[in-house]
């Protein structure tokens, strides 16, 4: 019937013998002809036909009662742009064919109740598309006891209230699958395919996509060849990148992402019913480059569920508020339709807070941010979608996107220590470069760095070597990592080996944690051991803490003759940290002169008398005993800055076997809680 509307010629595609009247008016047309000129149907429209064809005849009588009685019939679309699509199909193939379409701008009082219809079609993008408005002609229709039909892509959203109260048969647009496809390509290229596509990329196919691949010209199986290439460069899940398994540095949310993909894997097996599925929202906040993006699509890909990413930047780029709130709504009906499947929301802090709206604006966000808001408390309306929300800035955002059953829960993704920076160069290196090669001392170089950082220095680093004809060094990736800094001289750089051997040799004396690496670069040198300050610390833990801060600058004073500044300088310098320990005693730990009291300005000298002197005193134990326990090893002292000066990094076991070639005592337990603490002392003085 659509065809021979359009002018448009399709073969036969009848699929029973049945002959009922809606049978009958589908004539044989004629699809032999071989003009490439010819009319043929829009794919679109044709999958359109079909699935509000099954919706109708999920209805028992429904589609003789469209002809002969005056049923009250909402159809809901789930996405603005089939509304107008459904509109058409059903006026031109589910109404009687002298039907007159009326709409709710119609005078009703007036209008002859033979042949007449009430068809309320709304998309979303109108002021006018809300349930206050066309009660009234819903109200004259059912008094001339009309058909009254209502298309929206959001019902409960769009359409009257007295349309919804005596709504007799609630239809929905059922999902696209492998036999709908199968007749909307029949109905355009004229036969029917013989190859079959991925159901997992079927599910991905927008209406949008099937005007791009479904051409009259093309066989049947050219469609789906085309259709498979288009749709697949869609599924995230399906193409090239990491799985959430392979990724490093994501802590919780590697966890929680982990255990979201077995739920999902028993939802779509029929093993869990979605009430039982905890895991259905999650904001993701850190700061830029940490892979918050990146996250979402490994997620993706190890669920084996499609990826619906979006940002609050894309649903402000309409012009008009109409269009930010369609897009808003697109997006959540394109998750539905792929359901099971994962709604992505990056920058979602664009999303204002209501409580600190002011001026002029104040009613065009608080309807966006009360649309959101309604999508999302809607969980149960979304079966099978996860909505993760991406932020650099969460104390920005709307406290109810955070309440229980929404956002609910919140995971802070750090920037990676230096330990997951090593794997995660090793990831990016891939198994082939620098194979066999200690990457500590690369990652130790580049603390600070976020996986996205650490991603740019490979490519760069490969770029690099590439233009020059030869294999990839660590040369360039400390070149990179450096981004220009002018290298540092050769008495600077033996005054940072010198002190960082200080601190390893006291650290191992007195068992303040596992050794993993030192490092001596253009940046400054860095001791990376694995320790932990807890609440069970002892006052004998915390001085060993503070012997080993200040065992750099004792190291200095012993083989150069002098300290320098690089000691100090800052609040997270060795001698600031040490003094942060220092007042911690005193005054807040209950462990010093001052006895069991607590400060709340400890280091504030000048308004608590003896303080300074007391802080002084624990300071200048702490060095003279990290002196001691320098001057007795000082042989292994000059050993340890010697090969770190010349090689500029050892890792965790060389500086065991220099230290144990020496005598020194066994490695020490690691902290029970697995604790890391990064330790950067000697930096540019």
């Amino acid at each position: 019937m659509l065809a021979r509307e359009e002018g448009a010629m399709v073969k036969p595609m009848l699929r029973s013998n049945q002959a009922d009247a809606i049978e009958h008016l589908l004539d044989d047309l004629d699809g032999g002809s071989t003009d490439n000129n010819r009319l043929v149907l829009r794919p679109d429209l044709a999958a359109v036909a079909v699935l509000v064809a099954r919706a109708i005849e999920a209805e028992p009588g429904l589609a003789r009662r469209l002809r002969r009685e005056a049923p009250i019939v909402i159809l809901a679309t789930h996405a603005p742009d089939t509304v107008q699509m459904a509109e058409d199909v059903i006026t031109r193939c589910a109404l009687a064919t002298n039907a007159r379409v009326l709409g709710p701008q119609s005078n009703l009082q007036s209008t002859h109740r033979d042949g007449a219809v009430l068809l309320v079609a709304r998309d979303g993008t109108s002021k006018d598309d809300r349930p206050e408005k066309g009660n009234q002609a819903v109200s004259s229709a059912l008094h001339l006891r009309l058909p009254i039909i209502g298309i929206a892509p959001d019902p409960a959203r769009h359409l009257p209230h007295a349309l919804q109260r005596t709504v007799e048969h609630k239809l929905a647009l059922p999902g696209f699958d492998t036999s709908a496809l199968t007749l909307v390509i029949e109905a355009v290229a004229g036969t029917t395919p013989t190859k079959t596509l991925d159901p997992d990329l079927v599910r991905l196919i927008e209406f949008e996509d099937l005007p791009l691949a479904i051409r009259s010209y093309r066989t049947a199986d050219q469609c789906i060849e085309a259709l498979d290439e288009i749709v697949r460069r869609k599924g995230e899940h399906l193409g090239p990148g990491p799985s959430l398994e392979e990724l490093e540095g994501y802590g919780k949310a590697k966890d929680w992402g982990l255990e979201l993909a077995k739920d999902l894997a028993d939802f779509k097996a029929g093993r869990l019913a979605w009430e039982d599925v905890d895991h259905k929202g999650l904001l993701l906040s850190g700061p830029p480059g940490v892979g918050k993006t990146q996250f979402a699509r490994a997620l993706a890909k190890t669920a084996r569920v499609p990826l619906v990413a979006t940002s609050v930047a894309q649903w402000n780029s309409a012009s008009y508020l109409s269009g930010t709130l369609q897009a808003i709504r697109h997006a959540f009906a394109q998750a539905r339709r792929q359901a099971p499947s994962i709604l992505f929301i990056d920058e979602i802090d664009g999303i204002s807070d209501r409580a600190q709206l002011r001026g002029d604006y104040v009613e065009y966000w608080s309807q966006i941010v009360n649309l959101l808001l309604e999508l999302l408390a809607g969980v149960e309306e979304r079966p099978g979608v996860v909505v993760i929300a991406a932020t650099n800035h969460p104390d920005k955002i709307d406290a109810a996107i955070k309440r229980a059953g929404r956002l609910d829960r919140e995971i802070v993704i750090e920037k990676p220590d230096v330990q997951t920076l090593a794997r995660i160069l090793r990831y990016y290196l891939g198994p082939e470069l620098l194979a066999g090669i200690d990457l500590m001392q690369l990652a130790i170089a580049s603390q600070g760095a976020t996986g996205a950082d650490v991603e740019a220095i490979v490519r760069r680093a490969k770029g690099a070597a590439r233009r020059e004809r030869r294999q990839l060094g660590i040369s360039d990736l400390l070149s990179e990592i450096r981004n220009g800094q002018p290298s540092i001289s050769p008495e600077h750089r033996r005054r940072i080996a010198v002190h960082e051997a200080g601190h390893a040799v006291v650290a191992r004396e007195l068992r303040t944690g596992e050794i993993l690496g030192l490092s001596v670069h253009d940046l400054g040198g860095t001791l990376h051991i694995e320790n932990n300050i807890a609440g069970t610390a002892t006052l004998a833990r915390l001085k060993d803490e503070m012997a080993v801060l200040l065992a750099g600058r004792a190291a200095e004073r012993l083989v150069i003759g002098e300290p320098s500044i690089g000691s100090g300088m800052l609040a997270t310098s060795d001698i600031g940290r040490a003094t942060g320990l220092a007042c911690a005693i005193e005054a807040r730990c209950g462990m010093g002169q001052f006895g069991s009291v607590y400060i709340e300005t400890a280091n504030d000298f000048a308004n608590i008398p003896g303080l300074l002197t007391a802080v002084r005193k624990q300071l200048d134990q702490a060095e003279e005993r990290a002196t001691h326990i320098l001057i007795d090893r000082m042989a292994t002292l000059r050993t340890v800055a010697d090969e770190l000066e010349r090689r500029g990094y050892l890792s965790g076991d060389q500086i065991e076997q220099v230290i144990g070639d020496g005598g020194g005592q066994a490695k020490a337990t690691p902290p029970a809680d697995g604790a890391v603490a990064d330790r950067r002392f000697g930096s540019s003085p």
